[in-house]
């Protein structure tokens, strides 16, 4: 019975974010597109990656911004085998890469539309 709901959380998680989850991939594709990377860390038991989706990625603006600029790439701490150059504790954890993986800004947390919307205003002035 364990099994079947840690099984049904990993499920669940998946389902709950639909963007790309293989690392590799998503360098190559933001060189092809000439972007750079949001790579979005969560875990299945954060309530914070849950409300983060919910009340912020579910957004048509925030993801049309998001989608302008980078390649999306969630990975799960959980069940992703994330590279270890990038720091999965605590979560949520966002980082932005640009298309060679190098980091040009990294941040934990949960925030608002407007926060997050903040948020990709000081990494566009980080560059």
């Amino acid at each position: 019975m364990r099994y079947f709901i840690l099984i049904m959380a990993l499920i669940a998680t998946l389902s709950a974010m639909e963007w790309p989850s293989d690392y590799e991939k998503a360098l190559a594709e933001a060189k092809k597109e000439k972007k750079d990377v949001y790579l979005f860390i969560g875990s299945s038991y954060c309530k914070y990656c849950d409300k983060l989706e919910a009340e912020v990625f579910s957004k048509k603006e925030v993801m049309n911004r998001l989608k302008k600029d980078y390649v999306l790439l969630y990975m799960s701490r959980d069940i992703d085998d994330i590279p270890e150059q990038f720091e999965t504790k605590p979560v949520p954890k966002h980082y932005f890469l640009t298309n060679n993986g190098k980091v040009i800004y990294t941040t934990i947390g949960y925030r608002s539309v407007a926060g997050f919307n903040e948020l990709l205003d000081e990494v566009k002035a980080a560059k």
